[in-house]
């Protein structure tokens, strides 16, 4: 065994050679050699430190006497003065340092690239340095065409970092991508970063030159992926409110997203179906052994909730709604399982034919009732105050959703032998339990403040501003005004603060059952809520009233900046506890999952020919 250890040792196995390094056209590294150690912190550290504070002063004196340093590595990344300037704040004095470079620098000087494969003008388009980028390209033509390390073209660096101004001079520069360098597999790249940014408008540009993009199926998923994009644009408030007095309509204004999705649509609707589906479909990949598409063009937007990006597709192509994914749903079915309403209510649009999708069960036998109480997940939920409110938001999706399945569904099992009913129950144990907690926490704090002003009140009631007339024992301001405001204001404040500790032990004390939190609770609470508010109202009132009663003979100033002060409290409380009442309320009184403003489709869907057909 020793013996076969020792051959192994001395003719060990042949290893795989290295990976070969990339080639770039690197500048000069003499100042980086160890032997030179001296000259790199003389020179180039002082170089590099005022290239970075913009000093380019010092700059242009460090490098006026050693020119050659415009063709030498001045730091570890390898990168020439022009690289770092060309980094730089874009102002006059780095436009200017940035122009007496390129003038002493050769075309070949310019092509230099740091160790990431980057040119100086490549960092220019990251920085967004437009003027800088014109100097570059003006003395080296040949400079949009080189990419960096990883194959990005300064083009795409300048869309992917934000800049479309550098974006647009770079596109022409580039012959509108036709140059040298060009391919259909960049220029997609480019297409599609341009959609993810937001760019439609230069989007749009690039399908004009390049219509054959369109039909790669990439921007049709960036797009799915945006449901902020196909927001409705609202006309301006006045022109909303001329257009309603003068009964006048609306003109309707598309925003690029959808202008940019009817180009992408236009250029693929007339090929034959399968390859519609395609294109639809995307690639195929493999999800734990099992064959799935992740960039599903039409199951991405359901999952999105992007509304307008469906509603346009299905104008145009009304048998999509038949469409159902590798688990057997349909786009109505992820939507409802996302909570997302808009897509939900497209089910009233199509009329009849709903009745035929509606039923519908996945592969573990859930119809669409049952995927409301399969979502467990809060995501959908970030704006509702505490997870009682979250709970109640998932029981009233629940009843909405319930309210469209037909009622032979409604207690229909799945693979687990679940009804839709127990399947919520089991997947909202937890958060009935953290609904719990936090209406209990809640409604206790509540109370404690209202004890308090009830204990307060109680004691102002019998220890009245003025005391009492020794002889009759009545008050000494019982005939004055404000002195009976005061009475009044103190007894209301007991009355609704001592109501709201009652209403607060009420939620204490209930039973907390999974239907309390859909519309027993949140109406206590808000009960409790308001009576606690006008509560402290009536007692800042009576107390503004009782120190103007007192001092309004001799000091008047002062009882009326102490009544205006008084009112701090008020606007403090309201502001505060605002965000709260108002999801109470609207939780409970106007919460509905209809949305008045989905946009129509304009044709209704014709039924398919196969009710099964994926897409």
């Amino acid at each position: 065994m020793g013996e076969a250890n020792a051959i192994i040792h001395q003719h060990p196995p042949p290893q795989p050679p290295p990976p070969p390094q990339p080639r770039y056209d690197l500048p000069r590294q003499d100042l980086l050699a160890d032997k030179r150690r001296r000259d790199f912190i003389d020179i180039c550290v002082p170089l590099c430190e005022a290239l970075i504070k913009a000093d380019w002063q010092t700059a242009k004196h460090i490098i006026g006497s050693p020119e050659y340093l415009l063709r030498y590595s001045i730091n570890e990344n390898c990168e020439t003065p022009l690289h770092i300037a060309a980094s730089a704040h874009s102002n006059t004095d780095s436009i200017e340092f940035v122009r007496y470079l390129v003038g002493k620098m050769s075309r070949a000087d310019l092509q230099l690239q740091n160790r990431n494969g980057n040119t100086a003008l490549s960092l220019a388009a990251i920085a967004g340095n437009v003027e800088m980028a014109r100097i570059m390209v003006k003395r080296n033509g040949d400079l949009p065409t080189i990419p960096n390390g990883e194959n990005m073209m300064p083009l795409y660096v300048a869309v992917l970092f934000g800049n479309i101004e550098m974006a647009d001079y770079l596109y022409e520069e580039s012959q509108q991508m036709n140059g040298p360098g060009w391919t259909p597999i960049n220029r997609s790249w480019v297409f599609l970063k341009s959609i993810e940014m937001d760019f439609f408008d230069f989007a749009l540009k690039i399908l004009e030159h390049h219509p054959l993009l369109a039909q790669r199926g990439n921007g049709l998923c960036a797009l799915a992926r945006k449901p902020s994009a196909f927001n409705e644009i609202k006309p301006h408030y006045i022109r909303s409110i001329v257009n309603s007095i003068f009964h006048l309509k609306a003109e309707s204004v598309d925003n690029k997203a959808v202008q940019l999705l009817r180009e992408i649509w236009t250029s693929i609707e007339e090929k034959p179906k399968a390859e519609i589906d395609t294109i639809l479909r995307g690639p195929i990949a493999l999800v734990d052994g099992r064959q799935t598409y992740p960039s599903r063009v039409l199951f991405v937007a359901a999952e999105t909730g992007n509304t307008g990006f469906l509603v346009e597709l299905i104008r145009r192509y009304p048998d999509l709604i038949w469409k159902r994914n590798e688990n057997n749903q349909s786009i109505f079915h992820v939507a409802v399982s996302h909570r997302h309403e808009g897509i939900y209510n497209l089910l009233y649009e199509i009329g009849s034919m709903k009745a035929l999708i509606i039923p519908v069960k996945d592969l573990e036998g859930n119809n669409m009732l049952h995927l409301v109480g399969k979502n467990a997940e809060k995501t959908r939920l970030p704006h509702v105050s505490g997870a009682a409110f979250q709970l109640q938001h998932k029981l009233l999706w629940f009843k909405e959703v319930k309210s469209m399945v037909p009622p032979l569904y409604i207690e229909k099992k799945n693979n687990d032998d679940l009804t839709p009913y127990e399947l919520f129950t089991k997947n909202h144990k937890r958060l009935v339990t953290e609904g719990e907690k936090w209406m209990k926490g809640t409604a206790s704090k509540c109370m404690v403040a209202a004890a308090l002003i009830a204990t307060v009140v109680f004691a102002v009631a019998y220890t009245i501003p003025g005391g009492y007339d020794q002889e009759t024992g009545f008050p000494m301001f019982l005939h004055n005004g404000p002195f009976i405001v005061f009475v009044i204001l103190d007894a209301i404040s007991l009355i609704l603060s001592s109501t709201s500790i009652l209403v607060f032990l009420s939620i204490l004390t209930s039973r907390y059952a999974q239907e309390d939190f859909l519309e027993s609770l949140p109406k206590k609470l808000l009960v409790g809520l308001l009576m606690l508010f006008l509560s402290i109202v009536t007692m800042m009132f009576s107390f503004s009233v009782s120190f103007f009663v007192i001092y309004r003979h001799k000091f008047i100033v002062i009882a009326i900046f102490i009544s205006v002060v008084a009112l701090i409290p008020i606007v403090s409380y309201a502001q505060l506890q605002y965000p709260l009442v108002k999801d109470v309320f609207s939780s409970t009184y106007r919460s509905r999952a209809h949305i008045d403003d989905v946009p129509p489709m304009e044709k209704k869907p014709t039924r398919g020919v196969d009710e099964g057909q994926r897409g």
